[in-house]
């Protein structure tokens, strides 16, 4: 063989190599979208679920419009947040402001006895569990993408083509603690 025949060769290879680097990249990138899909839809069921908890709640504890005002913003706020940071912001507030509606089941007895409560209550409990596990297949993929964007040579790659590094879902510190609310 040739010495063209060995430059043919190399360059067929490198344009193998740059072909499956960057398809793997796009498939990195796309599991990274599917799986911030999945926070949105389980982000969605949630927000559906918090008027209907609010509802329940006013009926037992009508005085407490400064706690349904702060969900209410909240959860506005989570809404209308865009971008990893500040949804992960957002989403945390509301959050905290969830357990504050269910620490007034404990002032409110009929209210914690109450089917209707308790069945948004376990909807809401399983949802945020759905929550957690979107947000760990989404670390996942953030973390399998930004890797494959860091290593040479793909780096090469994804910096020429304009990938950008994803940011991970975060938990504030104060939300990694275990809630002891008591039903």
């Amino acid at each position: 063989m040739g010495p063209t025949t060995w430059i043919l060769i190399a360059l067929a290879v490198i344009a193998l190599w740059v072909v499956l680097a960057y398809n793997g990249l796009i498939t990195l990138k796309n599991r990274t979208d599917e799986a911030w899909s999945d926070i949105d839809v389980q982000l969605k069921r949630r927000y559906d679920l918090i008027p209907n908890l609010m509802e329940t709640v006013k009926g037992y504890a009508a005085h407490e419009a400064g706690t349904f005002e702060k969900v209410t913003q909240a959860r506005s706020a989570a809404m209308n947040a865009t971008g990893t940071a500040d949804k992960a912001q957002a989403e945390n507030m509301l959050s905290s402001t969830l357990k504050s509606i269910f620490a007034l089941s404990e002032a409110y007895p009929e209210l914690k006895a109450n089917q209707n409560f308790l069945d948004l209550q376990q909807k809401l409990t399983d949802t945020e569990d759905k929550i957690q596990a979107a947000r760990r297949f989404y670390n996942g993929n953030v973390r399998d993408f930004n890797t494959k964007l860091q290593v040479f040579p793909t780096n090469m790659i994804g910096n020429t083509i304009g990938f950008k590094s994803r940011d991970f879902f975060e938990v504030a510190e104060a939300e990694k603690a275990n809630p002891q609310v008591k039903f």
